[in-house]
């Protein structure tokens, strides 16, 4: 098997077809890990570290500690970032060696249904050979059409966890997951943070009343947040100045503009229409084993234009190397668990409030405040909820939904709960240990079948 990508979806096809026997080689034309190590999930959350360890010490007197002359250091929380990510690096490094696995470093290009063609420079190529490719070429930022667009100062995602050195202001265009997150962090460092995104409002895919429970919370920590908005025009002048259109026209000037409006595929090596893949616009078509239309050939993670998450791309890798060893597997969409590591964070797994409601006559939705756990109060973190929406007539849960502490982590147990089709009664009826974050679910699904323990209805 020949992997193009050393993305989590490139190198976990790589590792899981090596696991049975087989013989793979990995291309990749930049450091291994792709997007999600080198510049996202990783250098992200190692920034929301970062930003979760000043809060916890600016605020440290609420829990009777003083501590005085605290200051941020933010060539320390880049050094931070970059050790996280270089020993991940690493240990990659040493999966591909241990699992045998032969890696090329370079641009490869698709050649026909058998061969890949590898640029590794200084005018050498090599072409390698294999019985199955799995196309794991990720995605790129979107540049969108905004005038001024190009202007010094307005950067991606990528280049944003590249900084040096911390602006004093920032606009960020777009309030989806990277947006927001990187919001957060730069908020929470005291860069004045506003928030631009054209939908009604942030996190357009997540539950609405999820979304209009967080925005407030952001603008309480300081953060400007315009909705139904649309940016028309960025233009250098001492400073940036962004031209704003929606319910009222303004123009807002910081030192840095960033560009948080999604990823588009990226078919770099990939020659579809020459190939004759199948496909709609930029995004690969594949089936529920992750075949193309083309024999042998697979696609998984961004490329596909589907979920862009890291560990849906892993999921997806596994079941394309499994069936490239002979194997007869389909992917599951059904509890695909999505995390946003805003301050507070947010989880999501299963179907939103209005899909439940448009799939089923019957549902019954549950919520259980932080406010009256006895664990967010001693953590100072009793703003959140967790919200839980079952079928009325079986009980079977089939969303949960949480904005609060730990929300990234809680929502292990829901995504688990969806996946074996339990019903409320029987998450109910499970102990959950006293006093942790996870017994809110455990009341959310007892309000689902009768009254939550420690909420008045």
């Amino acid at each position: 098997m020949i992997v193009l990508g050393g993305g989590p979806g490139g190198y976990t096809a790589a590792i899981r077809a090596a696991h049975q026997g087989g013989k793979v080689a990995l291309i990749e034309r930049d450091a291994l890990g792709g997007t999600c190590l080198n510049w996202g999930c990783i250098p992200t959350k190692a920034l929301v570290k970062s930003a979760e360890v000043y809060r916890s010490v600016r605020d440290a007197e609420q829990f009777g500690v003083n501590v005085e002359n605290s200051n941020l250091n933010f060539s320390g929380v880049t050094m931070h970032k970059t050790k996280v990510v270089n020993d991940l690096r690493k240990g990659l490094d040493q999966l591909m060696k241990a699992n045998k696995i032969e890696v090329f470093s370079g641009s490869g290009e698709v050649q026909d249904l058998h061969t890949i063609l590898v640029d590794q420079g200084n005018g050498e190529k090599t072409a390698v050979k294999g019985k199955n490719i799995v196309i794991a070429t990720g995605s790129v930022p979107i540049r969108i059409p905004i005038p001024g667009a190009d202007a010094e100062g307005v950067i991606t995602s990528d280049q944003a966890l590249s900084l040096t050195s911390l602006p004093d202001s920032m606009v960020v265009i777009g309030g989806g997951v990277v947006g927001l997150e990187l919001a957060s962090v730069f908020n929470s460092f005291g860069c004045k943070i506003t928030v631009v995104e054209m939908a009604p409002f942030i996190l357009p895919p997540m539950d609405q009343e999820i979304s209009r429970r967080l925005t407030p919370m952001l603008k309480k920590q300081g953060m400007n947040i315009f909705t139904g908005t649309v940016v028309k025009e960025i233009k250098r002048q001492d400073k940036l100045v962004v031209t704003l259109e929606g319910k009222q026209d303004r123009q807002i000037t910081a030192d840095m503009v960033l560009l948080a409006t999604g990823r588009v595929p990226n078919l770099a090596g990939v020659s579809i229409d020459k190939l004759g893949i199948h496909h709609q616009g930029q995004r690969i078509a594949a089936n529920e084993r992750m075949e193309t239309n083309l024999p042998g050939i697979y696609a998984v993670g961004d490329v596909t234009g589907g979920t862009m998450l890291a560990h849906v791309a892993a999921a997806e890798g596994m079941v394309a190397a499994d069936n490239c060893m002979g194997q007869q597997r389909e992917f599951d969409f059904r509890a695909v668990p999505a995390c946003i590591f805003t301050y507070p964070e947010v989880a999501a797994v299963g179907m939103t409030e209005q899909q439940a409601k448009d799939a089923y006559t019957n549902i019954t939705v549950s919520k259980f405040p932080f406010s009256a756990s006895g664990k967010a109060l001693t953590l100072g973190e009793g703003a959140g909820i967790t919200k839980m929406i079952a079928h009325a007539e079986t009980g079977q849960i089939l969303g949960v939904h949480i904005l609060g502490a730990q929300a990234t982590e809680l929502i292990a147990e829901a995504a688990l709960a969806i996946d074996a089709r339990l019903t409320a009664q029987e998450v109910a009826d499970t102990i959950h240990a006293h006093p942790t974050l996870a017994e809110t679910i455990a009341e959310a699904a007892h309000g689902i079948v009768g009254k939550s323990i420690h909420t008045v209805r």
